[in-house]
C-alpha cells in the first residue's frame, strides 16, 4: 500500500475543492478504503488516489458557476485566464460579413471556448467524458462545439486538462480538454430564479431553473428543466459603438448609401463620382454640360458615407429552452447502468442595416451585379445612355463602375436562428476482481444531432435587381417586374423604392445546416501487479466515433441570385478506430528526498476514413521531494485531422474588413482637402494617384481543401505545486499554496487561411512573393479574385507561464476570508506562413508574431489575471472579483492622419490594459431560500476604443462591453 502524505488541504483549494472529501488521511487508513477512493480525473483513463494528479488540470465548481453572475457556460469559460479569442453573445456576427474560411459557418447566437487562443476547433469538449456534438448555426458545418447547446443548471463542475490529451482523448485535443461533469442525483428538488440588466436600462437577461431528483438503494434519478432569455442591446445606446469607427463620424462608413453614389460615364463622356442631393423628388435632373454643380447632384466626398452602426446588435438577443434527464441503475453489486438524455432549443438573432445594391464591373460582389447593364429605357435612368454596356460608347471602360444604393425601404436584415440539439448516451459501468485485483470497466454509447435553420428577412433577389433595371419592355412583359428606381434617393423621407419594386425584388431566405455525432468507447483500467513504489496501473480502450454534417444554402442563394453573400451546398462525413493504452509507472514512495515518484505513458493509434492512420503518444512524471511539494511535468504529441467543413466545405464569399496599404495618401497632410498620391512602396507600383479602396470590406473567395493534412503537435509543460507547511497554523493564514505551469505548444501543418492583411501588407513590400498570386488589381488599384481558401500553414508556436495562489486565513470570531488568483503569461505566439523570399527567410516561413497584438477582433494579451476574494462573515458571502487583461497594440491605418492613433508615426494604437471589477453578496438561507445579488463590471469600465475592430469599436473576444450589468439570484430547496 503507498501512503501519501500530500498536504491535501491546500491541493484541495488549488482544485476548488472540486472532489473534497478524498483527503490522504482517510485513503491511507487500509486497503479497502483506497481502492473505493480511486477516481478517474480529467486527463487520464486510470483511477486514483491523488487528486493533484501529473496533468496540469483546473476546476470550476458549482460555486464558481454561480459566482461569475453568468447564464452561459460559454461566457463563464471565456473569462478564464488562459482563454483565448472565440464568438460570444457580444459578436453580432451576421452574415453580411459572410463565411470565414474554416467551413464553420458565421456562429451566429453561439458561444465556443478558446484555449491558449489556438481556435475552438482545437479544444476538445467532453460531458461526462464523452463528445459533445459540434455547433451548428444554419450558415455552415462547424468543428467547433456551441457551449449554449450546454445548458448550465445541469453543471456540477468544469474539469479542464491544459495539456495536450490526443493519446487519451483522440483528435482535437491540442489545445487542452473541458469536461463538463453533470448533476447525477438529487434528492428533492430546487428552483433557481435569476434577472438582470444593464444599468442603462437594456440587455434584460432572466433564467428559470428547475432540478429534482430521487434516490433509493439501487436508482439515482434527475431531471431539470430551463429556460434562459436575453434581450438585445442597440449599437445605437452605446458611445463606442455609434459610427462604424470611434471617432470618425460617417467617413468610414459604407459607399452603399441612401442616396447612392454614382461612379459612371455619362452620355458626354464625363466620367462622375457623385450622389444625390438630399429632399430629390421625383427623377433626378442630371446636367452632362455642368455635372454634378448647379443640378440635383453633388460630388462624392467622404461625409457623404453611410452610417451603419446604429442597426446592430450591441449584444445579441438569445432564447434557450432545455430538458435534461439522467437515470442510474445498479444491476448488480458491481454493474451499473445509466442513461442520459438532453434536448436544448436555441432561438437568437443578428441584425444589419438593409442590404445594400452593389453594381457594375468594380462592385466585385458577384457575377451576376458586376455585368448588369442599367438600359437607357429605364424611366428612373437620369444619364441617358446604358450605363455599364460594353458595347456602348459610353461603356464605363475600366476603372469606372460602380454604383451603390442602400434600400433603408426594404428595412434592416434580420438573421434569425432556430437551433436544435438533441443528445442520448447509456452504458454499462462495472467492476471485477481477478488475481486479487480490483478491475473497472465501462462500455458506452453516445448520440448527437444539432440542426440549424436560419431565417434572413430583407434579403434582395439580384437577378431580378437586374431585370428591374434593364430594358423597361422585358420588365413590363415579365410577371411582377416593375422597373427599379435606384436613382432617386430618399425623396422625401420616405424614400422612392416603392412597395411595388420591393415585392419583386426582396425574398425571404433559409438556409439550414445540421452535424450528426456517433460515439462508441469501451475501456478497462486496473493494477497489473505490485511493484516496489506501488501497483502498476493500466488502462486501455477502444473508441469509434462518426461525424457527419451539412449545409443548404436557400436555392436562391445557390443559383447565385441572391444579392446577398454567395455560397454553396457543403456535405461531408468521416469516421474513425481509436485503440489505446495508459501506464501510470509507480518507482519511488516514502523515501528520503523522494515521497512520490511516478511516470505516466500513453499511445493512441487512430485510423481516419479521410486522413488514414497516425499514432500519437504522451509522457508525463510527478515527482514529490517532500509531502508539499511538488514537481510534474507531461509530453504530449497532438493530432487534429481537418474537419467536416475544412475538407469539404464549397466555395462561398467573406467581406473581410481590410485595410489596403496601397490606399492614396495626402501630398499635404496639413491640408484636408489635399490631393492624394499613391505611398512609394513597390507593391503599389501602378496603382494610380487618387485610389482610395471604395469600402472597408474587401471580398475574399474562401472555402475548404480536400488536399489538407492533419496537423500534428507537440506539448511540453512543466510545474510545480508548492504547499509551504511554515504558512499553517499561522496568524495571517490556515493554508496558502502556489502554482507555476510553463507550457509550449507547436503545431506543425497547421489548418488555416494565411490572413488576407497579412497577404496586402506583405505585397505591398515585396510583390513578386508568391502571396502575391492570392489578388489581383483592376486598372484603378481595386483588389479583385482575392483568394484565401483553407491551407496547411507552416506552423504555430506559443509558450507562456500559469501563476496561481489560493490562500485561506484563519478562522475568526466573525469569519474568514479566501483568495484565489490565477494568471496566464503568454510569452509567445507565431504563426509561420510560407514565402518565397528566402533570402530574408531561408526556412521558407515568414513569421507572424501575434502576442500582444489585436488583429481581425481577436487579440492575445500577454498577461490576463483574475483575482477573486470572498469574505465569510458568519452565514454571509462577500465576493469581490478583479478581471485583468493586458494591454495590446493595433495597426490603425484606416484612421491615420486623424490625430487618434496613440504612435501616428508607427501607424499602431495601444489598447490599454483593462481591469474589472465585480461584486456579489450572498445573504443567509431563509426558510430554505438563498438570495444572492451582484454587479458586474461595477465601476462601469470601458473596453479600450479598437479602431481596426469590424463592429462596435471594441473586441468583444476580449472585453465586456459597456456598462454595469447587476442581477439578482434566488434559490428555493424543497
Amino acid at each position: 500500500m503507498r501512503v501519501i502524505t500530500i498536504k491535501k488541504s491546500a491541493l484541495c483549494v488549488a482544485l476548488s475543492c472540486a472532489l473534497a472529501g478524498f483527503s490522504a488521511t482517510t485513503m491511507a487508513q487500509d486497503e479497502s478504503v483506497e481502492e473505493l477512493s480511486k477516481v478517474q480525473v480529467t486527463g487520464s483513463r486510470i483511477r486514483q488516489v491523488q487528486i493533484e494528479g501529473i496533468e496540469p488540470t483546473q476546476t470550476i465548481t458549482r460555486e464558481d458557476i454561480d459566482r461569475s453572475g453568468l447564464t452561459s457556460v460559454g461566457d463563464i469559460l471565456q473569462q478564464l485566464t488562459q482563454s483565448g479569442s472565440a464568438l460570444n453573445t457580444r459578436f453580432n456576427s451576421s452574415g453580411n460579413f459572410g463565411f470565414p474560411s474554416n467551413g464553420g459557418g458565421i456562429g451566429a447566437g453561439a458561444t465556443q471556448i478558446d484555449m491558449r487562443h489556438l481556435d475552438p476547433g482545437r479544444v476538445l469538449v467532453l460531458v461526462d467524458g464523452l463528445r459533445w456534438v459540434a455547433g451548428s448555426s444554419g450558415s455552415g458545418v462547424s468543428n467547433a462545439v456551441d457551449m449554449n447547446t450546454i445548458p448550465v443548471g445541469i453543471i456540477e463542475r468544469i474539469d479542464i486538462s491544459k495539456d495536450g490529451a490526443s493519446a487519451i482523448y483522440g483528435a482535437d485535443a491540442i489545445a487542452g480538454v473541458v469536461n463538463i461533469i453533470t448533476k447525477t442525483a438529487m434528492q428533492g428538488g430546487q428552483v433557481r430564479v435569476y434577472g438582470g440588466a444593464f444599468d442603462e436600462g437594456d440587455g434584460e437577461t432572466g433564467s428559470l431553473d428547475l432540478t429534482f431528483g430521487t434516490q433509493t438503494d439501487k436508482i439515482d434519478m434527475l431531471f431539470n428543466v430551463g429556460y434562459t432569455e436575453q434581450r438585445e442591446v442597440s449599437a445605437e445606446d452605446r458611445f463606442l459603438s455609434q459610427f462604424p469607427v470611434p471617432f470618425t463620424g460617417v467617413t468610414q462608413g459604407s459607399s452603399g448609401t441612401p442616396q447612392g453614389r454614382f461612379i459612371v460615364r455619362d452620355s458626354l463622356g464625363n466620367v462622375i463620382n457623385c450622389t444625390i442631393n438630399d429632399g430629390v423628388t421625383g427623377v433626378p435632373f442630371y446636367d452632362p454640360n455642368s455635372p454634378c454643380d448647379g443640378d440635383d447632384f453633388h460630388q462624392w466626398t467622404n461625409d457623404d458615407r453611410f452610417n451603419f452602426a446604429p442597426y446592430n446588435y450591441y449584444v445579441t438577443p438569445s432564447k434557450r429552452s432545455n430538458i435534461f434527464g439522467q437515470v442510474k441503475v445498479e444491476l448488480t453489486d458491481n454493474i451499473t447502468w445509466f442513461v442520459k438524455g438532453a434536448y436544448n432549443n436555441r432561438k437568437s438573432a443578428n441584425q444589419a442595416a438593409p442590404e445594400p445594391i452593389f453594381i457594375g464591373p468594380e462592385a466585385g460582389s458577384s457575377a451576376i451585379a458586376d455585368n448588369i447593364i442599367i438600359d437607357a429605357s429605364n424611366p428612373f435612368n437620369p444619364f441617358g445612355v446604358n450605363i455599364f454596356d460594353p458595347d456602348s460608347p459610353f461603356y464605363s471602360g475600366v476603372g469606372v463602375g460602380f454604383i451603390g444604393r442602400r434600400p433603408l425601404e426594404a428595412g434592416p436584415r434580420l438573421f434569425q436562428q432556430n437551433v436544435d440539439t438533441t443528445y442520448f448516451s447509456t452504458g454499462l459501468e462495472g467492476s471485477f476482481n481477478a488475481a486479487d485485483r480490483n478491475w473497472y470497466w465501462d462500455v458506452k454509447g453516445a448520440y448527437g444531432k444539432n440542426q440549424a435553420s436560419q431565417r434572413k428577412t430583407g434579403a434582395l433577389n439580384i437577378a431580378r435587381i437586374e431585370r428591374a433595371l434593364g430594358p423597361v419592355d422585358v420588365c413590363n412583359n415579365t410577371p411582377g417586374c416593375v422597373p427599379l428606381n435606384i436613382f432617386g434617393g430618399q425623396g422625401n423621407g420616405e424614400g422612392t423604392i416603392t412597395q411595388d419594386m420591393l415585392n419583386y425584388i426582396s425574398f425571404i431566405q433559409s438556409d439550414n445546416s445540421e452535424q450528426e455525432l456517433t460515439n462508441f468507447t469501451a475501456n478497462i483500467s486496473g493494477d497489473l501487479f505490485e511493484l516496489p513504489a506501488g501497483p502498476l496501473s493500466v488502462a486501455v480502450g477502444y473508441e469509434y466515433r462518426k461525424k457527419s454534417g451539412f449545409f443548404q444554402p436557400d436555392p436562391i442563394v445557390t443559383a447565385g441570385e441572391s444579392n446577398g453573400v454567395p455560397a454553396s451546398p457543403t456535405s461531408g462525413e468521416f469516421n474513425v478506430s481509436e485503440l489505446y493504452a495508459e501506464l501510470l509507472i509507480p518507482v519511488l514512495s516514502d523515501q528520503p528526498f523522494a515521497e512520490l515518484l511516478d511516470f505516466s505513458l500513453a499511445i493512441r493509434s487512430s485510423d481516419y476514413s479521410t486522413s488514414g492512420s497516425s499514432s500519437t503518444g504522451k509522457l508525463g512524471f510527478k515527482y514529490m521531494p517532500t509531502s508539499n511539494l511538488m514537481f510534474r511535468g507531461t509530453f504530449a504529441e497532438g493530432l487534429r485531422a481537418p474537419a467536416i467543413g475544412e475538407l469539404f466545405g464549397s466555395q462561398a464569399r467573406f467581406d473581410a474588413q481590410l485595410v489596403d496599404p496601397c490606399n492614396g495618401v495626402p501630398v499635404d497632410p496639413s491640408n484636408p482637402n489635399s490631393a492624394l498620391e499613391t505611398p512609394n512602396i513597390p507593391g503599389c507600383a501602378g496603382v494610380p494617384d487618387g485610389y482610395t479602396q471604395l469600402n472597408e470590406q474587401i471580398s475574399t473567395t474562401t472555402g475548404g481543401n480536400p488536399n489538407l493534412t492533419p496537423e500534428d503537435a507537440e506539448t511540453l509543460t512543466l510545474g510545480v505545486v508548492y504547499s509551504p507547511e511554515w504558512a499553517d497554523g499561522t496568524s495571517w493564514s490556515s493554508s496558502l499554496d502556489f502554482e507555476v505551469t510553463y507550457y509550449d505548444i507547436s503545431i506543425d501543418n497547421a489548418i488555416q487561411a494565411i490572413d488576407a492583411q497579412f497577404i496586402l501588407d506583405s505585397c505591398s513590400v515585396n510583390p513578386s512573393s508568391a502571396l502575391c498570386n492570392a489578388f489581383s488589381r483592376d486598372g484603378n488599384g481595386n483588389v479583385q479574385n482575392f483568394s484565401s481558401q483553407l491551407t496547411n500553414i507552416g506552423s504555430i508556436e506559443t509558450s507562456g507561464v500559469d501563476f496561481n495562489v489560493n490562500w485561506t486565513s484563519p478562522q475568526f470570531d466573525w469569519g474568514f476570508v479566501q483568495a484565489s488568483w490565477n494568471n496566464s503569461f503568454v510569452n509567445e505566439f507565431t504563426e509561420y506562413n510560407p514565402t518565397d523570399d528566402l533570402a530574408n527567410f531561408p526556412s521558407g516561413f515568414m513569421p507572424r508574431d501575434l502576442d500582444g497584438i489585436e488583429a481581425s477582433d481577436s487579440g492575445i494579451p500577454n498577461w490576463n489575471s483574475n483575482l477573486f476574494t470572498t469574505v465569510n462573515i458568519r452565514d454571509w458571502k462577500i465576493i469581490w472579483g478583479t478581471r485583468h487583461i493586458g494591454g495590446l497594440t493595433e495597426s490603425c491605418s484606416n484612421v491615420a492622419g486623424l490625430g487618434l492613433c496613440s504612435d501616428e508615426d508607427a501607424g499602431t494604437n495601444s489598447l490599454g490594459s483593462t481591469t474589472y471589477h465585480d461584486l456579489q453578496v450572498m445573504f443567509p438561507e431563509w426558510n430554505n431560500v438563498q438570495f444572492e445579488l451582484g454587479v458586474n463590471n461595477i465601476t462601469d469600465k470601458m473596453p479600450p476604443t479598437c479602431f481596426s475592430c469590424s463592429l462596435n469599436g471594441y473586441d468583444p473576444s476580449n472585453y465586456d462591453g459597456e456598462g454595469s450589468f447587476g442581477y439578482v439570484r434566488a434559490t428555493l430547496k424543497f
